[in-house]
């Protein structure tokens, strides 16, 4: 029963992250390159206000569930404890690229005005762009997999 419920606030918790990711990638990565400046600026400042603290918590939380899960899961040698540790470690490269590429670019936009932007702004959106779409296709596959390994699991 413990490891039902840690594998279901695990799963909880890797789908709220996964769609945070997804979301925005869903509704405005394709139309990032027609928003102006002003309006760039003020989507990276708006969500940065409202997810900072809710993520704060919950990828360090899903981490720490998921590890759990792996940890107490019955069977090492099974293809669904290889599923689990595949969900890790792709969330461990999501927490990566968060922490090492999307925050530090988020901060320095979240400097920027559109009088003051830098002349190479389109290269910074670029790559946030790029590691946004990296990171929420991580998050989608340790998804499939953590679920996999709970749907498939024969204990």
């Amino acid at each position: 029963m413990i490891r039902e419920l840690i594998q279901l606030i695990a799963l909880l918790l890797l789908m709220l992250v996964t769609g945070i990711f997804w979301g925005p990638w869903f509704s405005l990565h394709r139309s990032m390159k027609g928003f102006s400046k002003e309006e760039f600026i003020h989507i990276v400042k708006t969500m940065s206000n409202n997810l900072a603290v809710p993520m704060r918590i919950m990828m360090p939380s899903r981490i720490l569930f998921i590890g759990l899960s792996v940890c107490i899961y019955p069977q090492k040698n099974s293809f669904e404890f290889y599923l689990n540790g595949i969900a890790l470690i792709l969330i461990l490269v999501s927490l990566i690229i968060t922490i090492v590429v999307e925050v530090p670019i988020v901060k320095q936009i979240e400097q920027w005005e559109a009088a003051t932007a830098p002349s190479n702004m389109e290269a910074i959106q670029n790559r946030w762009l790029k590691f946004h779409v990296i990171r929420t296709f991580t998050a989608i596959i340790s998804f499939i997999s953590f679920a996999s390994s709970i749907i498939f699991s024969k204990t």
